[in-house]
């Protein structure tokens, strides 16, 4: 398997990663009716393959407050460590599934980064 080189790469990923959460009934309710991102999913895509693409491949574009983002939702719906680890263990695959190398391994590790990060400022939230 090739490692991600592309935007179109990461597209690959996040659509299947997409596909997994939908499926997945523990947490796909955070995405339909917590925040309805099947509304306008090609969109939401789109905004994911940009903050990837910036992160992994140094292209830039992506301005979104990122941490204020998720704790916005959490004040919607509490974002618990177990739905973090679902969110982790469908990225993996989507990614696992579909190509390997060094910046494929930069991407789950900065996912597990965020979502410690994330876990963090949401239980400062909550303090």
């Amino acid at each position: 398997m090739n490692d991600v080189q592309t935007q179109d790469d990461l597209y690959i990923i996040v659509s299947e990663f997409y596909k997994k959460l939908f499926a997945d009934e523990r947490i796909s309710y955070i995405f339909t009716e917590v925040i309805p991102v099947h509304e306008k999913l090609e969109e939401h895509l789109q905004i994911l393959v940009k903050f990837w693409s910036q992160a992994i491949l140094g292209t830039g574009g992506y301005f979104n407050n990122l941490t204020q983002i998720h704790l916005d939702v959490d004040i919607k719906s509490h974002l618990s460590k177990e739905l973090f680890d679902i969110w982790l263990h469908h990225f993996e695959t989507a990614i696992n599934e579909n190509f390997a190398g060094t910046n494929c391994e930069r991407m789950k590790n900065m996912a597990h980064n965020l979502s410690t990060i994330m876990q963090i400022k949401i239980a400062q939230q909550r303090a």
